[in-house]
């Protein structure tokens, strides 16, 4: 079952257990709001309201009120030594869709458990990290990469001494042409 309604000039399509955010509304967080603005009300049959669908509600438990990012409001007029720096930050609340209601029906002031879901198997879990290391998965690359680091250190190591052992014989050989 899904609903649309309207809040701060906006309209929303939600379902149950949806997380939206929604401009500031009153209320604490854990407490449980009502919208009475339903345009639409759909599952196997719609309602569409005209403009609302009459007795409908939606029911939502506010999680944060909060405050988004800084959004700078910057204006200038060239040759005119005049600019303007202004910051902003809407307000939100965040909502968790606990209720669709239809028919007059009153919204529980109380927030209903929510659903566990179950941990996925043991088995199965160790089924796909073997697939994923066999076909090429994320921990097998990044144990060939460090491999692969590791062996080119050593190589780059073994060069350098390589490369100081002729330059010490050359010098040991050209002194005893010296002598």
């Amino acid at each position: 079952m899904f609903a649309v309604f309207k809040t701060g000039g906006k309209q929303y399509r939600v379902a149950t257990e949806d997380v939206l955010k929604v401009d500031k509304i009153k209320g604490e967080p854990g407490e449980i709001v009502e919208f009475g603005e339903v345009l639409v009300v759909g599952g196997d049959s719609v309602k569409l309201g005209a403009p609302i669908v009459a007795g409908a509600t939606v029911a939502a438990q506010v999680l944060e009120q909060g405050r988004g990012g800084k959004i700078i409001a910057f204006k200038k007029r060239r040759r005119k030594n005049s600019r303007r720096k202004i910051g902003h930050r809407q307000e939100f609340t965040l909502l968790r869709i606990t209720e669709i209601l239809t028919d007059g029906q009153k919204a529980s002031k109380e927030v209903k458990p929510r659903p566990k879901r179950a941990p996925k198997p043991a088995v199965a879990a160790d089924a796909s990290e073997g697939a994923t290391a066999e076909s090429g998965g994320g921990s097998a690359k990044k144990a060939k990469k460090a491999r692969a680091k590791v062996s080119a250190s050593k190589t780059s190591a073994s060069k350098a001494s390589a490369s100081k052992a002729p330059a010490k014989g050359k010098t040991a050989a050209a002194e005893g042409k010296k002598k």
